[in-house]
């Protein structure tokens, strides 16, 4: 899962409005193909939102999350304008992936 995420921080008042999209199929593991077999699961498990290498949000995913998952959330007093913002997950197979951001 090379496809990298796109992330949004913007701060306004002292607080940072975060918005994430993540490319990822997030399969269930209760589908299945067209020939009738089951489709293995295969979806995100955690996410983390670090600033200056400390950790600021932290997410738990399962499989009832849907394909390519949108996440928003605010940091009040963690971030500011300039910082940069890494987003990272890993999924149940042990993919991971990450991406970086400034906050605007």
């Amino acid at each position: 899962m090379a496809s990298p995420m796109r992330i949004r921080a913007t701060e306004s008042g002292g607080v940072v409005d975060v918005k994430v999209l993540m490319r990822h199929l997030m399969e269930t593991g209760l589908r299945k193909s067209s020939d009738g077999k089951p489709i293995p699961a295969w979806f995100i498990t955690i996410l983390d939102a670090k600033v200056q290498d400390k950790v600021v949000f932290t997410a738990e995913f399962g499989p009832a999350v849907s394909k390519d998952p949108f996440l928003n959330f605010k940091l009040k007093g963690t971030a500011k304008k300039g910082d940069t913002l890494v987003v990272s997950w890993v999924d149940n197979k042990g993919e991971t992936n990450s991406s970086t951001v400034e906050v605007k």
